[in-house]
């Protein structure tokens, strides 16, 4: 996110297999602007959104288009599955489907790292453990023993390949089934 020299936001900038795409930091967009960022045509535009449900833009009280940043998002992420991952507009609908349901049914969530990398140093006494993993203790994190923190190495380290599984099985799940 870019700021102006007032510290207010300027423009938010989306990730895609192209570069990054900066959207400017407004509320609403007409389809002109959407066009430019997105690097499509109007009429392309407007066929998307007659073929893709997510893709429905407001209509202002003089019949123009006004476009969200989440339709201008939507919008890229459109370009990207045709473009870029080769989807047809069938195959894009599908996938674009999909991924908006599976975000509704999951809640991704950052994991904050403590300031100091050691094991020892993410323990609290109010922070539940796993106890098939690392035994209670009462102690604080500056206590702990070796053995207990060889045990928090352990945990973590089996926590962290279980991590590597499931992101093996959401790229899976992210690839195109074959056509």
């Amino acid at each position: 996110m870019a700021y102006s020299s007032e510290g207010r936001k300027t423009a938010h900038t989306v990730e895609t297999p192209r570069g990054k795409v900066s959207i400017p930091d407004k509320l609403y967009f007409k389809i002109g602007e959407v066009c430019e960022i997105v690097g499509v045509e109007p009429h392309v535009l407007r066929y998307w959104e007659q073929e893709f449900p997510q893709l429905a833009p407001q209509k202002s009280s003089a019949g123009q288009r006004i476009y969200r940043r989440k339709d201008v998002e939507i919008a890229l992420r459109i370009k990207s599955l045709r473009e870029d991952e080769g989807f047809t507009i069938a195959g894009a609908k599908k996938r674009l489907s999909a991924e908006r349901s599976a975000s509704s049914r999951f809640k991704v969530v950052s994991i904050e790292r403590p300031a100091d990398p050691s094991p020892a140093a993410s323990l609290s006494v109010t922070q539940p453990v796993e106890s098939s993993l690392v035994e209670t203790t009462t102690e604080t994190p500056a206590e702990l023993s070796p053995a207990d923190a060889s045990q928090v190495d352990k945990a973590l380290a089996t926590l962290h390949q279980v991590r590597a599984g499931l992101e093996s099985i959401l790229a899976l799940l992210r690839t195109p089934p074959p056509r």
